[in-house]
């Protein structure tokens, strides 16, 4: 059996030291009696928040120092299929015996996570670190993961159903694996997009990067209506954080979050709150033979509230190249990723895309000038996050930066903050442009948006709202809105007649007298895909 040279074992002790990542007066050599069956932890030592934040700040003024796997070769060989064999074992779970409400497994380390993440558990102010044992797993007699050494580190944790329920072993509720990705289920029961720490250079000149959650410092909840309370270390070459987390469950997933942010060195786009999706296809951009199923993604629109009150859904795409869009703000309410078609029948899927969560941040205190940034990235497959959604400040994030923010994330099916008055659009349908039954132009692509809302029941009958729509090029003409029969919706219609291949920004909303009636629809057209679509 291969064992860990002490050599590699110094370099892999002076990296996580050099990184900040032993706290201090503490060694990771250093062990007491476990108080936690099973477990083997380290010396208990204080903890506060403040001296997170500070040794953030600390580490931004110094060199990145990457994190280094306790045995690469190792860790590189333990690939998908054999990660999927190594299972943490349910009687090693902290807080199982009742100290908490909500116990914790772990996920090992493996060849698509690859990097240490240290564990502590956090009570009265006294953190201990979770000593890695391969023990806490079942593994098969034979798994390459045998041959880590103690305090290899974990690659993520997740946090289980109450312990009040019987199936807490198999149900869990929220999770953090990998850089700084995390999800929870949403009130469907259901996971789907991820969201993260930070955003860095995402679809920018420079590559992108992915800075990690190096230690977590998990605090229990002592009841179900009391938050399980997260801190979180954040190091990346451009940048480090500290971060605050109370995960609440209820309705879905409730998490209030603190964060404290300092650069390191110039980043060309910071992103604050990002969300990460996947978009393949929907009714508006399927393609013949395309895929047998109607519809496939995670989300299907990103939804706005403006810090003037306007509430804005744009409409996903899968483009043809990466795309980014901005919508400047000052002081937004909330933004995020729905999933608004609930309807099954829409998905026909046995991994049910019409539960995935939707998830919307809403910012905790004011956020100044700057935008929400969409970006859309090509896919051919479910199996890639394509689209990402931030808050991004309009200064530059020029080194020796610092910054602060505040913000909750609603894991739900809906978006928690609706407007009775307005109408949603709920689907959005391209086609051939002009009228049945006449010569059909061929430089033209009608757009029909079904609008839903008990507003629209109000209208009289023979009422009818008034379609305002705009172009950022091209010509509209034949609007049109009707109320389909033996349903609630209303159809808004009209067609686009745009030379070139440019892009086409789409705006329109329904309004009754100088009163809007719904919400404002935006979409981008992209001229040569639709008519890869159309054809």
């Amino acid at each position: 059996m291969h064992m860990t040279t002490s050599v590699e074992r110094r370099r892999f002790l002076k990296s996580i030291a050099a990184a900040g990542l032993i706290l201090p007066g503490m060694s990771i050599y250093q062990h007491a009696l476990a108080e936690v069956p099973g477990l083997d932890l380290g010396a208990g030592q204080p903890f506060d928040f403040a001296d997170l934040i500070a040794r953030a700040k600390s580490m931004a003024q110094a060199a990145y120092e990457p994190p280094v796997a306790p045995n690469p070769e190792i860790v590189g060989r333990i690939d998908y299929d054999t990660h999927g064999k190594l299972h943490y074992k349910r009687d090693h779970s902290p807080f199982s015996d009742g100290s908490g409400t909500y116990p914790v497994t772990f996920f090992h380390l493996g060849m698509y996570f690859a990097k240490p993440v240290h564990m502590y558990l956090l009570e009265d102010g006294t953190a201990r670190e979770v000593i890695y044992k391969p023990d806490y797993f079942d593994m098969p007699a034979d798994s390459i993961a045998r041959q880590l050494p103690e305090n290899s580190g974990f690659a993520g944790f997740r946090l289980h159903e109450e312990l009040s329920r019987d199936d807490w072993k198999t149900q869990d509720w929220a999770a953090f694996l990998g850089a700084s990705y995390f999800r929870a289920i949403g009130d469907e029961g259901q996971y789907g997009l991820s969201a993260r720490g930070i955003a860095v250079n995402t679809a920018t000149s420079q590559p992108e990067e992915f800075p990690d959650f190096r230690q977590f410092f998990i605090e229990p909840a002592k009841n179900a209506e009391d938050p399980v309370t997260i801190y979180a270390l954040l190091d990346g070459p451009s940048i480090t954080g500290a971060y605050k987390f109370l995960l609440y469950r209820g309705q879905g997933v409730t998490m209030d979050i603190e964060k404290h942010l300092f650069v390191r060195r110039d980043i060309e786009r910071l992103g604050i709150a990002p969300l990460t999706s996947m978009f393949w296809y929907s009714e508006q951009n399927k393609s013949f033979r395309f895929d047998w199923r109607p519809e496939v993604h995670d989300s299907d629109g990103l939804e706005l509230w403006t810090g003037s009150g306007e509430r804005i859904w744009r409409q996903l795409n899968n483009p043809e190249t990466i795309r980014a869009s901005a919508f400047a703000d000052h002081n937004p309410r909330g933004f995020g990723l729905m999933q608004r078609d609930r309807d099954v029948k829409n998905y026909l899927d046995g991994v049910r895309y019409h539960r995935r969560p939707s998830l919307w941040v809403e910012p905790q205190e004011n956020w100044n000038d700057g935008a929400v940034q969409l970006i859309e990235i090509p896919t051919d497959d479910e199996i890639h996050d394509n689209i990402a959604a931030f808050w991004v400040p309009n200064a530059p994030a020029k080194a020796g930066n610092s910054y602060q923010f505040k913000y909750r994330l609603h894991w739900q099916a809906h978006n928690p903050f609706p407007v009775a008055e307005l109408a949603k659009a709920t689907s959005t349908r391209m086609g051939r442009g002009g009228e049945p039954g006449t010569n059909r132009p061929k430089d033209e692509v009608k757009f029909s948006v079904e609008f839903e809302g008990d507003v629209l029941g109000t209208l009289a009958y023979g009422e009818f709202p008034e379609i305002v729509v705009s172009t950022s090029r091209g010509e509209i003409t034949r609007t049109k809105i009707e109320p389909i029969m033996d349903t609630r919706i209303w159809r808004a219609a009209f067609d686009l007649k745009a030379a070139g291949t440019d892009p086409v920004d789409l705006r329109m909303y329904l309004k009754r007298g100088d009163a809007p009636l719904s919400e404002t629809w935006m979409f981008q057209h992209l001229p040569a895909l639709g008519n890869q679509h159309q054809g």
